[in-house]
């Protein structure tokens, strides 16, 4: 093998790892940039969750103060219950 063959060679082998890295890069930029679209429609998608549980906020006192009132209703009722089976020896 003379120099020049060897000097051709490597030159050819050192195109084609550039050739496949630029290659690379490129499939990179593009994943990357239909990530970002991903992203900006996952924020716009988040943000409109925000802006449509917001009248949420001022009924949760309500539903929570209602559920507080149902929960000793039905402990009360669990109470009797407990009473009731064990005046009639089922516990």
């Amino acid at each position: 093998m003379s120099a020049s063959t060897l000097y051709m060679s490597t030159l050819i082998i050192v195109g084609l790892v550039v050739l496949v890295l630029v290659v690379y890069l490129i499939l990179i930029i593009v994943a990357l940039r239909r990530a970002g679209t991903h992203l900006e429609q996952l924020a716009g998608g988040l943000q409109q969750i925000v802006e449509d549980s917001t009248p949420l906020e001022g009924h949760l006192g309500t539903i929570n103060g209602a559920l507080t009132q149902l929960h000793g209703g039905l402990s009360s009722v669990d109470g009797h219950l407990v009473e009731i089976a064990k005046v009639l020896k089922l516990v």
